[in-house]
């Protein structure tokens, strides 16, 4: 298990990780920021110059579930995990990540009035030997108080959230210790999808509103939104694959097997293993049924109808550029051959 402290720079979390392992018997301290030094040292100037933020390297969400795992399975017990995640893509993957590897994470938020987190951010002295790091860490601080003040609604939804303003690290940790063993503190729900070690087959179904925008739906165990769907299970037909995801994510029970719009070979690209993904046509959802979509489960966190210039900035560009040629696929009345989103044949 996991506790993750997330919350604002300068709201305690470090200080209460530290006091915490000594208040939940066989845990461990895993702080992500080492993987942040470590990445320092590993990746070439040129990749570091193009983020601000190590944690818009993808190979840093990635180490992060991947260290947390092998530190588990080294050590076992329960992991005590201090850091800010405020974008929620991120906390998304990162934590479907560890999902997928059966690792259960109890998100707890530190807090506190942004009059306390601005003072105790102005006095912060990270590195006393180094006064010019410890004067940028302020500033870092500072800077993202904005972001997490943004980040407050969907963090307040999603943890067990606790004032620390007027709390020693010791009583936070104390009371988060206590959330912990009570199930105040639960585990993220967030749906567990075993991560694949081969070639899948996955299956998509594009249904579409009145105005013949594109339903999109938003997990919340991977970054970027998807179509409905899912992989397809040992046994099952592609077009049946995609029929049951869309009753079990979205409540809609398609009348009629939906015709298949393209079929695309995706690569593998390490840690991926690739295979085909299918898209299937399921056509225009009437009007209450497309105002009225239900989100049964875990998996998703939201959905709208959106048309092909919109689905641009939602979209990782694999699955647009599967999407647009469905489209063309759509209105040609055929279906398509992709090989890594290429036309063949």
């Amino acid at each position: 298990m996991i506790v993750w402290l997330n919350g604002a720079f300068s709201a305690g979390k470090t200080s209460t990780a530290k006091e915490l392992t000594e208040l939940i018997a066989d845990s461990t301290l895993f702080d992500p920021e080492v993987i942040g030094g470590a990445l320092r040292q590993l990746l070439p100037p040129k990749r570091l110059a193009e983020v601000t933020d190590y944690q818009d390297l993808p190979i840093w969400r990635r180490l992060v579930v991947d260290g947390a795992a092998a530190l588990l399975a080294e050590v076992g017990g329960v992991l005590v995990v201090p850091m800010t995640l405020l974008r929620q893509d991120y906390r998304d993957e990162i934590f479907g990540g560890l999902a997928a590897r059966r690792i259960t994470v109890c998100h707890v938020v530190l807090t506190a009035d942004e009059t306390i987190l601005r003072q105790r951010a102005a006095t912060r002295e990270e590195f006393p030997d180094d006064p010019g790091r410890s004067a940028a860490v302020r500033r870092w601080s500072l800077d993202h108080l904005a972001p997490y003040q943004e980040a407050l609604t969907w963090l307040r939804a999603d943890a067990y959230v606790l004032d620390t303003g007027h709390l020693t690290p010791r009583q936070a940790a104390e009371r988060v210790a206590k959330a912990v063993r009570d199930g105040s503190a639960g585990p993220c729900a967030i749906v567990q999808t075993p991560e694949p070690t081969a070639a899948t087959l996955a299956a998509g179904v594009l249904l579409f509103d009145e105005e013949d925008r594109v339903l999109l739906v938003d997990p919340t165990y991977k970054p970027g939104w998807e179509f409905p769907g899912g992989v397809v299970e040992p046994g099952e037909a592609p077009a049946r694959a995609g029929m049951r995801e869309v009753a079990e994510e979205i409540g809609i029970e398609l009348p009629t097997v939906p015709r298949l719009l393209v079929v695309d070979w995706e690569p593998p690209k390490p840690p991926g293993h690739g295979g085909l993904r299918f898209l299937f046509d399921g056509g225009r959802l009437a009007g209450a049924d497309a105002r009225g979509l239900l989100l049964p489960g875990s998996e998703l966190r939201g959905w709208r109808f959106v048309t092909e210039g919109e689905a641009a900035a939602l979209l990782p560009p694999v699955r647009l550029n599967r999407l647009r040629w469905a489209l063309r696929a759509r209105e040609l009345g055929r279906t398509l051959n992709l090989e890594a989103g290429v036309p063949v044949g």
